[in-house]
């Protein structure tokens, strides 16, 4: 498994590289059948990952790739679920929170991810039982020429760090707030007195978790697979725990219905 990470920290970074170049020009956006917008920067990133995922030799489930029939993927142990643009509306609207996402799934549960931030420069990757990291990236256009073993040497550990000092803070979609979540926040100002509310677009509300920016993120409204598979490896490497907000059971991947249940992402300073 950990043999595939400089292969996938390259793809992200190299698909990070081409998005920007649209990112930093006008560019078009078209509507796809469920009404999500899609611009030239999905398509380019997801070609360049789809390429690089070739050696692995694991097949791929993309955002933007074909779809592929339950009956074939359910003999799948391993698969990449790939975001190639997480957060399209937020690369529209040009505010930089915008991620490529790749993870590796083992029989249902995502064992490695990585995230990528390419306006920021700034990499994160988690790895099962082996911890969560975040890496700035030093010339990442240069990326042709850039050991990404020397990224992973000089990778800087995260980790929950619960800090009871600061105000209990909950971080939420800058796109997809949802009156459910609303009256989650509610809920928890009654628990604490008073809560701090962030919002940030795409996978980067996991990373706020992981980081220790915020306790708690609820998603209380709909998301696809490719949206949280990265995400979830990193928060759970870093420490946090990902449910399910109706059961309280862990996120399965690659299931026949790739539609995430509500779920909640915390670093158990309510527990």
């Amino acid at each position: 498994m950990i043999q595939f990470l400089p292969t996938i920290i390259k793809a992200a970074i190299l698909s990070g590289n081409a998005a920007l170049e649209v990112y930093k020009q006008d560019f078009s956006v078209t509507e796809k059948p469920d009404q999500t917008p899609l611009t030239l920067a999905d398509t380019r990133s997801h070609a360049i990952i789809s390429k690089a995922l070739q050696s692995t030799d694991i097949p791929v489930l993309s955002e933007e790739g074909a779809e592929v029939p339950f009956n074939e993927r359910k003999h799948w142990r391993q698969l990449w679920i790939v975001d190639p643009l997480d957060g399209t509306k937020e690369f529209v609207k040009k505010n930089g929170e915008f991620t490529i996402n790749i993870a590796l799934v083992e029989n249902h549960v995502p064992v490695m991810g990585v995230i990528y931030v390419p306006v920021f420069s700034r990499l994160y990757y988690g790895i099962y039982e082996k911890g969560a990291y975040r890496a700035d990236i030093v010339n990442p256009e240069n990326i042709e020429n850039i050991d990404p073993e020397r990224i992973i040497e000089n990778a800087i550990p995260v980790s929950i760090k619960i800090k009871t000092s600061r105000t209990y803070t909950i971080v939420g979609s800058r796109s997809h707030l949802t009156p459910e979540v609303e009256a989650f926040v509610e809920e928890k100002k009654r628990d604490h007195g008073h809560v701090e509310f962030i919002t940030a677009g795409s996978s980067l509300k996991f990373c706020q978790v992981a980081e220790g920016n915020a306790d708690i993120y609820p998603r209380l409204g709909p998301t696809m697979e490719w949206d949280t598979a990265a995400g979830h490896v990193i928060a759970w490497a870093a420490g946090a725990r990902v449910y399910r907000h109706d059961t309280g059971e862990e996120l399965l991947y690659n299931k026949e219905n790739l539609k995430n249940p509500w779920f909640v992402v915390t670093n158990g300073r309510d527990e």
